[in-house]
Order: structure tokens, then sequence, then C-alpha cells
């Protein structure tokens, strides 16, 4: 095996339990999907008006009531950083996943190419340690309100 991917983000740090230490040991490398927290983290979307009637993302409880709006709150603080950095949020979440090592490769996706310059732009941005504790102050492991997936429940199964 030569690289896992799996969603690594600000708000969906979960590889940090296990996944990173264990592709470290066996020098595997690890590819980022959804760094952006499925564009959350862009800090284009501010209310769930955003979203088009038939966007996946509203599925999600992390995009859903009272969860849309305490996710909100992080992004603002996310964008606040950016701002004193010269940054969008986008590349402050892109410049602080790069930051968690050299063997970490974040894929974003994007649609329009002055997206994809703003996201490469994130490579210029050296985040000081004392940004990174603000950043982590900001956003804790855990942080995030909802869970990233609907839960389905065994009684909705064909089984």
């Amino acid at each position: 095996m030569a690289a896992l991917q799996t969603e690594y983000s600000l708000w969906s740090r979960d590889p940090e339990d296990e996944i990173l230490d264990t592709v470290r040991e066996l020098g595997i490398g690890f590819v980022a999907y959804s760094p952006l927290g499925r564009g959350f983290l862009s800090g284009a979307i501010t209310s769930p008006d955003d979203f088009a009637e038939d966007d996946y993302r509203l599925m999600s409880p992390r995009f859903q009531g009272e969860n849309f709006y305490k996710n909100l709150e992080l992004v603002n603080q996310v964008k606040a950083i950016a701002a004193e950095k010269g940054a969008t949020p986008s590349q402050l979440a892109l410049a602080w996943l790069l930051a968690q090592g050299n063997d970490i490769v974040p894929i974003p996706g994007t649609k329009r190419r002055r997206y994809l310059e703003e996201n490469v732009g994130a490579t210029e941005i050296t985040l000081t340690p004392n940004d990174l504790r603000r950043i982590e102050e900001v956003a804790p492991k855990g942080f995030a309100a909802g869970d990233r997936y609907p839960v389905q429940h065994m009684s909705t199964l064909n089984l």
C-alpha cells in the first residue's frame, strides 16, 4: 500500500486517533480528502439558504439546524485568524493541514480555476507555533457540532 485516503480537516480530525501514527510507522502516505470540510471552512457558506435544494450536504448533521450555526461560529473565528495572516479561510485551513506533516497531501475539490489558485496559495502561508496554538484553541479536536454522516437505523436496512 502506497497511500491511504480519508477525510481530514480542522473539523474532521479522526485520523489523529490512530491512523496517522500507523501510516507513518508503515511508511504509507496520507491523502486528506475534504480538507475544507465539504466547503464549509471556505467561509463562503453563511446560511442554510446558500445550498441548492438537492445539495447532498443538507443530509449531513453538521449542516443542519443548530449544528450549522455552531459550526459557523468556528468558521468566523477561522476567518478572523486568516485575515490577520492576509489569507482566506480556505488557505488557513489548508496551511494548518500542511503543517500537520510533510507526509499529508490534501486534495481539495474545486470546479473553478480561481479556487484552485487560491488553494495553491496555502503553500505560501507560514504558520508559527503561536498561530497553530490559536487555531487549536478555536478548533480543538472534536469541536465540530454534529456527526459527519447521517445515522442509519438498522430498521431501515434491508438485511
